[in-house]
């Protein structure tokens, strides 16, 4: 079987191959950039990331052609490769997920299976798109952190705005700051209507003792205000 393996011809044996396959690598390298930029809802885009997957599909496939059958090249290339580290942390998740993608269709055009590469890439790439215009996973209540600071005297007077704007309410976290007998609140909420999320970071400033009001939260794509 391992003798079978050696005389596979799947790799490229002229230059016209070699060319077929990278313009083929870079292709499949620019659809997925796009479809990284259509879909990415993170807080930090990065265009050198969008490039770097372009880029990444092509060095694959010249990897992977160069190693080819030889076993003693493929020991050779990973034991040169271990020179270089990767120190840049990768923040979403999604993000690895678009590496090891561009790293696969590389391979893929490396050997010359150009129509796996193809289809692979309009294939994931649809599923990615779809898992982010249906919001596919998403919390059906979205859950904020409200922080309020405010004179300890006026605590009934901050709490009684969120009952109608909270379908749950539950304090976390109270602590003393500064040297004005300031209270800093935290409460983990629920809205009823996230609509109305600046009606009642409004009403909150304008109860008597409170001086600031911050609404934090995870969604990528639902931006309420902090005020």
């Amino acid at each position: 079987m391992f003798d079978d393996y050696q005389n596979l011809s799947v790799f490229p044996t002229s230059s016209a191959d070699v060319m077929a396959n990278l313009l083929v690598a870079l292709v499949c390298g620019l659809i997925l950039s796009i479809i990284y930029r259509v879909t990415y809802r993170g807080p930090s885009y990065s265009v050198t990331f969008v490039n770097s997957l372009v880029l990444l599909s092509i060095i694959a496939s010249i990897v992977i052609m160069v190693i080819g059958n030889n076993i003693a090249r493929a020991f050779g290339l990973v034991g040169a490769m271990s020179i270089i580290r990767f120190r840049t942390a990768i923040r979403d998740t999604m993000d690895l997920v678009f590496i090891f993608l561009a790293l696969a269709l590389g391979m893929a055009c490396g050997v010359g299976l150009n129509a796996i590469a193809v289809t692979g890439t309009l294939l994931s790439g649809l599923v990615v798109v779809v898992l982010t215009f249906t919001h596919f996973g998403a919390p059906r209540r979205r859950h904020f952190l409200l922080q309020i600071i405010y004179h300890a005297t006026q605590e009934s007077d901050v709490t009684q705005p969120l009952a109608r704007f909270c379908r749950s309410l539950k304090l976390v976290s109270m602590k003393n700051v500064g040297l004005d007998d300031l209270t800093e609140s935290n409460y983990h909420i629920t809205l009823r209507d996230t609509r109305k999320t600046e009606a009642m970071v409004r009403e909150l400033r304008q109860s008597p003792g409170v001086q600031q009001v911050n609404v934090f939260f995870d969604e990528d794509d639902f931006n309420p205000p902090t005020m």
